[in-house]
């Protein structure tokens, strides 16, 4: 170990050190060391004060370096038992709602029982640090009284019922230390020896007054100023900062001064950090954990759960099909791919659909929805916690998620935490509360996970890098100390007390008060910069851009003149600029034999597009789960208004009042088969009587001028040589004439269909319909349906029959010149380029600065 020599002179100073004050003790009060207990306030500085008193203390017996929690498992076992606090949210969740059943919140026993043990666990050290006979009297009264105040508010009725219920409970527990106050565990020990932190411990300070005057004080907290000023860094945002922080850390592992102290301060930003290390091979070793819950066992098991409520989103079951073992399956990636090109979001509606499908591919699907029914119909039944557990494990089991998290560390852990090993899932006296709905089953998994830390064991030999809270540096050496996350959110002046106390609650249950955790706080700030090497690193904006301002312990050291900017720690390399090469592909290989409009629009777009998109099949996935936008809305409004029609055409009724029920139930129909949900849809659906007005007195005058409605949305196909013009049409009418009139609806504003009829070559969309319909002359329009005041509108375009032949050679001479090998090149201008799918494909953003000109199918 690299010690720092503040560090070294605080323990081993031979006038002043706290080994030879120990030895002083000792010998002054003729005390034997190992009938001498040394209480240190955490618990990883037990074997630096071993490694200490080897170097410096007296030849003979060792003291015993112990934490309270050690002392206590070493001087007797204690198993909770009945309504004992147990420290393990899985047994203790469990507990609360028995409690909360009993004070008559039965109803609420599932929504409240995680407050309830938020309380119990602030109350616990105190009531820990009372003997078990006054804990139920003096204190439990004093602290009930505490819960009375504003019970006459309704309020704060249900608070204060919460914080009698947490009391009686806090006050009728046993506790593991318990057997530190009894008379024959001080009988035992001589002396009591305490290594002062940075704030006071309530059961450390009942201890003192029970040994008396056989109990002494040292102080571990370095004494004076700083005898160098700490070194600065000023990142520009949250990426920058853990850049910085792990060059910073680089550096001094380079100049040999190694173990190097990480303090956790933001928990995100320190995984960062020790994912940029882990990169460069250095492994860190992390005293703080994390949260269970963010752990990808504790995902893989939670999605599990997810999969099997019964309103599961397709996202859901899709995601716990894919962490399993056969996550890979063509199954799992024909269900996937079928689920999103169906748009279905709901799982319900999926197993509807397949269940009355009668397509001979559909059989494997339906056979592998079965199967994952099968799975899922057993979780839907409420039982008691203790079947839970069971059920759960036999879930994982069969969807090959067990051996994953059995062979996972942190998966080891959630099993634990969940009580799901073999032989350990209890009964129903271990987990009283009765019977459980999945809900509330996923619930209590939750707040089980989020409880519980994840700690990566360390390895064999020492490590380089430590993470570690602030707190933790004092009396422990390091050759430097990291702190980023130094602005005023992450490194609050006067943290945030816990709980929602007020102070003068906190007052009178003897919780720690804001002042005190300030002072503490601002102790072991002036203890991390007593080291040798301190780097403070903090940020100027965070990632969303708002402005961070440095944290007001940083902002006093500035006042004080008692900071070092220093230079940037990362190393800056000269990179050769290498712009990417124009892509110049040829599609020739690659055949298409089915054209459609949307196919046709992207070749004219941009050949690239074409190539890459249609050509190579290359596409993102769409999102089941995304929210309803006016894309929704237009294909909801596509089929209310096919809907409409056909009803329409059978009823051939000319009264409004029939011809407006006519569309709202064809409205309620199209709702239905999309599966949209209500809520969501609640923006546009206001919007449908403005709509759906407007629609009808525009149809009034469409079929006053003699238009006949003949299909809706009927599906066309033209040969033309080797290639198939394909699409859906929206509607087909038929003019006095005789002529077709093409219809294509649009939810767009008129302005934007008026701009793409000035020019007939350039609107492809008319064009091609026009000539998947097999009619020498016809008329063609957009029909804009909108809720303005202007309405529904004709778009029509007049030269039609020109753009139709002219798109049609366009079409011959464009695949004929491909099949040639014409080249396709990105165009690389225009709005198109901005939304395009391709983009990262072609490298725009990285060509050279002399771009030839589009040559091949380009013109």
């Amino acid at each position: 170990m690299n010690e720092g020599l503040p560090v070294q002179a605080l323990w081993c100073d031979p006038a002043d050190g706290v080994v030879a004050r120990i030895v002083r003790a000792l010998a002054d009060r003729q005390l034997h060391a190992a009938r001498t207990v040394v209480l240190v306030p955490y618990a990883q500085l037990m074997g630096v004060a071993r490694a200490m008193w080897a170097r410096s203390g007296s030849p003979g017996f060792v003291p015993r370096f112990e934490t309270t929690h050690n002392w206590a498992r070493s001087a007797g076992g204690f198993v909770p038992a009945g309504y004992d606090i147990a420290h393990d949210m899985a047994r203790d969740l469990v507990t609360a709602q028995a409690l909360l059943s009993q004070a008559g919140f039965s109803a609420e026993r599932f929504a409240l029982a995680g407050r309830v043990v938020e309380l119990a666990y602030q109350l616990a050290p105190l009531a820990a640090a009372v003997s078990p006979e006054e804990r139920g009297g003096e204190w439990a009264q004093r602290a009930a009284g505490v819960a009375e105040a504003g019970s006459e508010s309704e309020w704060f009725r249900i608070e204060s019922a919460l914080i009698r219920i947490a009391v009686a409970w806090a006050s009728t527990s046993g506790y593991a230390t318990d057997v530190l106050l009894r008379d024959s565990t001080r009988a035992q020990v001589d002396a009591l020896i305490v290594l002062e932190g940075f704030l006071a411990d309530p059961l450390t300070q009942s201890l003192c007054k029970l040994w008396g005057d056989r109990a002494l004080h040292l102080s571990l907290v370095p004494s004076g100023a700083p005898t160098q000023a700490a070194v600065s860094h000023v990142a520009l945002d949250p990426e920058d900062e853990a850049e910085l922080a792990a060059a910073c850390v680089l550096r001094h592992l380079a100049e040999d001064r190694a173990p190097v102290a990480l303090i956790a301060t933001d928990r995100a930003l320190t995984r960062r950090i020790s994912a940029q290390l882990s990169a460069k091979g250095i492994v860190t070793h992390d005293e703080t954990g994390w949260k269970l819950s963010t752990t990808r066992a504790a995902a893989t098991l939670m999605s599990a759960l997810r999969a099997c409520a019964h309103d599961a989103a397709s996202d859901q079951v899709l995601e716990w099909l894919k962490s399993g073992t056969d996550g890979d399956a063509p199954a799992v990636q024909l269900l996937e791919a079928r689920l999103r090109r169906e748009g279905l979001r709901d799982w319900l509606a999926w197993c509807a659909l397949v269940a009355r499908s009668e397509k001979a591919q559909d059989a494997t699907l339906l056979s592998f929805t079965e199967a994952i029914e099968a799975r899922r119909a057993p979780m839907a039944r409420s039982r008691p916690l203790a079947d839970w557990l069971r059920a759960l494990r036999e879930l994982l089991e069969a969807s090959g998620q067990w051996a994953l998290l059995d062979e996972d560390l942190a998966g080891g852990k959630v099993i634990g935490a969940l009580w799901l090993d073999a032989g350990a899932h209890g009964d129903d006296d271990d987990f009283p509360g009765g019977r459980h709905t999945l809900a509330e089953f996923t619930a209590w998994v939750r707040d089980v996970l989020e409880d519980a830390s994840f700690v990566p064991p360390a390895g064999d030999q020492a490590p380089k890098v430590v993470v570690l809270p602030l707190y933790q540096l004092l009396g422990r050496a390091f050759g430097a100390v990291v702190i980023p996350g130094c602005d005023d959110r992450r490194l609050p002046a006067s943290p945030e007390p816990p709980g929602n106390w007020s102070a003068a609650q906190r007052l009178e249950l003897g919780l720690a008060s804001r002042e005190t955790l300030e002072a503490a706080q601002r102790a072991a700030w002036a203890a991390a910069l007593h080291n040798l090497s301190c780097e403070l690193i903090w940020r100027q904006s965070d990632a969303s851009g708002e402005p961070v301002r440095p944290s007001p312990l940083v902002q006093a050291l500035q006042l004080d003149h008692a900071l070092q900017p220093s230079a940037d720690p990362r190393t800056p390399r000269d990179v050769t600029v290498q712009p990417t090469e124009y892509p110049t592909p040829s599609g020739a290989l690659l055949p298409l034999e089915n054209i459609s409009t949307s196919v046709y629009e992207d070749l004219r777009r941009c050949p690239y597009r074409f190539f890459a998109l249609r050509q190579l099949g290359l596409r993102s996935a769409d999102e089941l789960d995304a929210e309803i936008d006016k894309r929704d809305f237009g294909n909801w409004l596509h089929a209310v208004l096919g809907h409409f029609h056909e009803t329409l055409a059978e009823a051939a009724t000319q009264d409004a009042q029939e011809r407006t029920a006519l569309i709202e139930e064809a409205a309620r129909r199209a709702t239905q088969e999309l599966s949209l949900s209500a809520a969501e849809f609640l923006p546009f659906a206001a919007a449908w009587p403005a709509v759906r007005d407007g629609y009808l007195n525009w149809l009034t005058g469409h079929e006053a001028g003699g238009a006949v409605f003949v299909e809706a949305e009927p599906w066309k196909e033209q040969s033309l040589g080797t290639l198939r013009l394909i699409g859906r049409l929206d509607r087909i009418d038929r003019m006095p004439d005789g002529q077709a009139f093409v219809i294509d609806y649009k939810t767009e504003s008129a302005a934007v269909s008026k701009e793409r009829v000035k020019d007939p070559t350039e609107d492809t969309q008319l064009a091609f319909y026009a000539a998947l319909v097999a009619d020498d002359t016809l008329r063609a329009a957009y029909v804009n349906v909108g809720e303005k005041s202007s309405g529904t509108q004709t778009v029509e375009q007049p030269a039609v029959v020109e753009a139709r032949d002219a798109l049609v050679a366009g079409i011959i001479d464009d695949f004929t010149r491909i099949a040639q090998g014409a080249a396709l090149p990105p165009l690389g201008e225009g709005a198109v380029c901005d939304y395009c799918a391709a983009r990262g494909l072609c490298r725009k953003d990285f060509w050279g600065n002399e771009v030839p000109r589009p040559g091949g199918i380009a013109k």
